[in-house]
């Protein structure tokens, strides 16, 4: 049988999802001799090839069948089971997206959220205006458009900058729409989790029509999805969770910490003594620790709604004319604790009525602690976009001129103490009457706030007092994407095994990012959220690009392309090949490989902004865990990181429907754009005083803040093999289809500016620049298929790694860890799906599906880490059994 481009793909998608391949082509299947040569465009190519053509990159496929099957409500679910995506952030908590809840992305082979270029048919999006914790901006997923418009989604697993442009450096990911359909499609769908009220519903709507030379199709979804918080399910140890800034809280005596004389376990605190108690009289040395997870939620409170809408017309029989015009309205809510640690280290004066110290201390805690709710964080996300394509037709090709642009509105919203209103409410001039200039301490409309915990008994704090010292920090940003591009794609010349195809073209890209932070945080008047001035930046970009494919001989394609684009400015410009070729060896066997270069320019952000995020960090100086900020700031020194790709592989069909694909890859990155890893600067020098901010004293006290910025790392290299594999069997009672798709990981070598040389792979890479990296992930299906029935069922597996922020023993990462790192558990989940067509099975006149199936219906606990949170976000998930129901009603 000869080995063609559809059985490629076929084994593509089982390498995306573990599809069985009877459902997603089993309507495609017709006799080559009734079938006419049709030209394509494939994602990786700006030539059209015949659809026999098979692709000299490695080239993934999911249909929108592969997504049903998957049982996948939103875009993050499929890249979630996807063996080479990495440290992609799907599962939005505090701890590790701070603000940016509601959003996801892709993270192909592990080289950032922002080195893959996410498509919409074959047209670029524009990123989130809020960056993620590492300072990153990147395409939301969750904004593109509803589900059951899309069509299918391709993957180039290799380097693609010399098509696409710079942020294609790991691979690209095309989501493309359905095509002239005709009808109306409606589908609802309700997932119930385990754990708490984790519940999910989707319903969505398809609309199309096709005349004789003109399209319409529209689609709208809507999802709500309930939290699921930490006290549901709580994974973590307490100990993991534990803030030495708590209410009730420590005061600061000189540089000696004391607990709370007042009362601590008692209201709920946890006492962490540094001495032995009684090593002064009535005193205790040390801090009140507050469980501050209690409220937070590993799942957000979300509701999303998308729309999308689609025209074509054709002017002629050679020209037609396509726009797109889409809208996504995403509004999340997660948890938090009831107020954020004072950093500001405040003073509570000798007079203070509740002082027992008789003495001026400083308060080490927060304003609100145990007992009280939640006070969360919010993020409002709309995204727009419009683009509009005009393609003719040639006579040996065709030409293309499209215009894009798109927009994100990104609202973070959240509580936090106002620095000088606290200390005022400590002097005794809190309270929302009060003139801190005119009144009298205590008297009247001016309040005390009453820091100790004698607030939980005899002297609490009025709402009132409270409120004259909280306020809500807003970042407003704003993110602004327009491409205008022209292509002209057309036959070159014949060779002997055919025409030699040659496209061209020119882009031009403007990008600009604003963040409009509110006038408290423009004067830094926060306690812990540390203020910000506004960001502004533009980049505009200008860009050649061509590809010639050669058909050398009817068994051996060669693709050349180059790209030149210039930044301007510092940044420059860049020249970036790509070199690719499949040669079918016989009818069962070809081999293909592929070479590029890359080039990424620092971003906006990376350039021009700075943020605050929240992260836990363990103290070498004291070997304790803590939960502080990191505080990063732009870099106008930069440089653009380059980057070469390449991949060697086969394709093997030892016997008709059994397929197997092996690829080996390698990226090699200099000049690496990353954000400096606050724990490896800790690492480094934890008494830094320029970068390293501790209460009290400024080289031993407890530590708040650690400052970064975005750097140029020296280099990272990573490697590793794909597998791909499936088997379509016919038997007695059904199509069976088990299929295997593993990726494994070889090499993941960074060069991190604090860290030094770090071996990467198979861990978790907490101290350094890299993301977690299991050596092996891996996925078996297996498909049946009879009639009106069929079911699916997959086995995933992530491999054990190592987890270099905790010993062996269990302890904290302080000097080393004599018996090795402590191994974070390999995780093996099963899901399972069943459908059946009831309306073929009753022969009504419309379409009936029903779906029931369940994700990890074994509800395996993901492997614990102790850490904040106890899971590890970038790999695993924590919500458990989640079963589901979808019902799709097609007229």
């Amino acid at each position: 049988m000869e080995l063609k481009t559809k059985i490629s793909a076929i084994s593509a998608i089982v390498a995306a999802t573990l599809l069985p391949t009877q459902i997603v082509y089993a309507q495609q299947e017709t006799s080559a001799d009734e079938q006419e040569v049709e030209l394509i465009l494939v994602t990786g190519s700006f030539v059209r090839r015949s659809e026999n053509f098979e692709s000299p990159s490695p080239l993934a496929v999911v249909d929108s069948v592969a997504i049903d099957a998957l049982g996948a409500k939103n875009i993050s679910d499929i890249t979630q089971t996807l063996t080479i995506n990495t440290g992609a952030e799907n599962n939005p908590d505090a701890f590790t997206q701070n603000a940016t809840a509601g959003t996801s992305n892709i993270n192909l082979r592990g080289l950032g959220v922002a080195s893959t270029l996410v498509l919409l048919n074959n047209k670029r999006q524009v990123v989130t205006a809020q960056p993620n914790n590492g300072g990153v901006n990147f395409v939301d997923t969750s904004s593109l458009v509803p589900m059951i418009a899309i069509g299918r989604m391709e993957i180039v697993k290799d380097g693609a900058s010399a098509l696409y442009g710079s942020d294609a450096v790991a691979g690209v990911v095309n989501f493309i729409t359905k095509n002239d359909y005709e009808g109306v499609k409606v589908t609802a769908e309700y997932q119930d989790g385990k754990y708490g009220d984790n519940k999910e519903y989707v319903i969505q709507g398809l609309w199309g029509t096709v005349g004789d030379d003109s399209s319409l199709m529209a689609a709208v979804s809507y999802t709500n999805r309930s939290p699921m918080f930490l006290t549901d399910r709580r994974l973590s140890r307490i100990e993991d969770d534990i803030s030495a800034l708590g209410n009730p809280g420590s005061f600061f005596l000189g540089a000696t910490p004391f607990i709370d004389p007042t009362g601590c376990s008692e209201f709920g605190g946890f006492p962490q003594l540094l001495a032995p108690s009684g090593t002064v009289p009535g005193l205790d040395i040390g801090f009140c620790g507050f469980d501050f997870v209690r409220t937070y939620s590993y799942v957000a409170d979300e509701s999303r709604v998308s729309s999308y809408f689609k025209a074509t017309k054709e002017f002629s029989d050679d020209i037609k004319w396509t726009t797109e015009v889409s809208y996504a309205r995403n509004r999340a809510e997660r948890g938090g604790s009831p107020s954020f640690p004072i950093l500001t280290f405040p003073t509570v004066p000798a007079d203070h009525p509740s002082n027992v110290f008789g003495a001026p201390v400083s308060f080490f805690g927060r304003a609100i602690g145990f007992g009280a709710p939640g006070d969360p964080a919010n993020t409002e996300s709309d995204t727009a976009r419009f683009s509009t394509t005009l393609t003719g037709e040639l006579e040996d090709g065709f030409w293309e001129l499209s215009y894009t642009a798109a927009r994100n509105d990104f609202l973070f919203t959240v509580n936090d103490t106002l620095a000088q209103e606290f200390q005022n409410a400590l002097n005794g001039f809190g309270g929302q009457g009060c003139d801190p200039f005119t009144g009298s301490a205590g008297v009247g409309p001016c309040e005390y706030f009453n820091p100790f915990a004698t607030s939980y008994t005899v002297l609490p704090n009025s709402q009132n007092v409270i409120d004259s010292f909280t306020a809500q920090q807003q970042i407003d940003s704003e993110s602004n994407l327009e491409v205008a591009e022209a292509l002209i794609s057309t036959d070159l010349f014949e060779m002997d095994a055919g025409a030699a195809g040659i496209a061209f073209g020119i882009q031009y890209r403007y990008q600009d990012l604003t963040q409009d932070y509110d006038a408290l945080s423009n004067q830094d008047r926060f306690s812990f959220v540390i203020g910000n001035p506004d960001v502004k930046g533009d980049q505009d970009t200008w860009a050649a690009f061509a590809e010639v494919a050669l058909p050398l001989t009817e068994d051996l394609d060669v693709q050349l392309a180059v790209r030149y684009e210039d930044y301007g400015g510092s940044t420059g410009d860049t020249v970036d090949p790509k070199v690719a070729a499949s040669w079918r060896v016989n009818e069962s066997f070809s081999l293909r490989g592929s070479y590029s270069t890359s080039f990424r320019a620092p971003s906006i952000f990376q350039r021009d902004g700075g943020a605050t995020s929240l992260n836990q960090m363990v103290d070498p100086l004291t070997g304790a865990t803590a939960f502080a900020a990191a505080r990063a700031s732009g870099n106008e020194d930069l440089k653009p990181e380059e980057s070469t790709a390449y991949n060697l592989g086969f394709s093997l069909e030892p016997v008709d429907d059994f397929s197997i694909e092996i690829d080996y890859w390698n990226f090699e990155f200099e000049d690496l754009i990353i954000q400096e890893n606050f724990q490896a600067i800790l690492n480094a020098d934890p008494q830094d005083t320029s970068r390293v901010i501790r209460a009290g004293d400024p080289l031993n006290g407890p530590l708040l803040q650690v400052n970064t910025t975005y750097v140029n790392a020296t280099s990272l290299e990573t490697a590793g093999l794909d597998l791909v594999s499936s088997y379509r069997i016919d038997t007695d009672f059904g199509q069976l289809t088990p299929s295997l798709n593993a990726t494994y990981i070889l090499d993941y070598d960074l060069d991190d500016p604090q860290a030094g040389r770090i071996d990467g792979v198979g861990f978790r890479n907490f101290g350094n620049i890299g993301v977690s990296t299991p050596e092996l992930r891996m996925n078996f299906g297996l498909n049946w298929a009879v009639e009106n029935h069929s079911a699916n069922l997959f086995v995933r597996y992530i491999d054990s790694y190592d987890d270099d922020q905790n010993c062996a023993d269990g302890s904290a990462l302080a000097d080393g860890c004599p018996d090795g790192f402590r191994e974070i558990d390999s995780h093996v989940t099963v899901d399972f799906q069943y459908n059946v067509n009831l309306g073929a099975m009753f022969d009504t006149e419309n379409s009936y599906v029903l779906t029931l199936g369940g994700t990890n219906i074994t509800d395996q606990d993901p492997p614990q880490v102790f850490t904040n949170s106890g899971f590890d976000s970038k790999v695993h998930d924590p919500r458990g059994r989640q079963l589901y129901a979808r019902v799709a009603i097609e007229f």
